[in-house]
């Protein structure tokens, strides 16, 4: 194994360790917090970080190829779609709390 290698898969482990960390953070986040919108903010963000870090050291892994692409393509997808989610869910919420109607929370 030469030391590019090394170097490779110890980027490749931080990148992957550092994704779980952020859907670990996400996951406490959305049991931790109190109300919709963070619980909403803790979960989008750490989701979004988590899998852009995850997909990056799958595509280190990967090398340039076909798959890399892909797996680009997949993490542009969720790039874009998590936040155009995140708020949407926070405008119908805001909408409910303004018409006077309550947000059912678990207990």
């Amino acid at each position: 194994m030469s030391a590019l290698e090394i170097i490779l898969n110890i980027i490749i482990l931080i990148c992957l360790a550092s994704g779980l960390f952020f859907f670990f953070v996400g996951v406490v986040g959305l049991i931790r917090m109190p109300d919709v919108f963070t619980r909403m903010h803790a979960t989008t963000k750490c989701d979004t970080m988590g899998a852009g870090l995850i997909f990056l050291g799958l595509i280190i892994w990967q090398g340039m190829s076909f798959v890399s692409l892909n797996i680009l393509l997949i993490l542009i997808f969720v790039w874009l779609t998590n936040p155009t989610a995140a708020h949407a869910i926070a405008k119908s919420a805001y909408k409910r709390l303004e018409s006077g109607l309550e947000i059912e929370e678990d207990k």
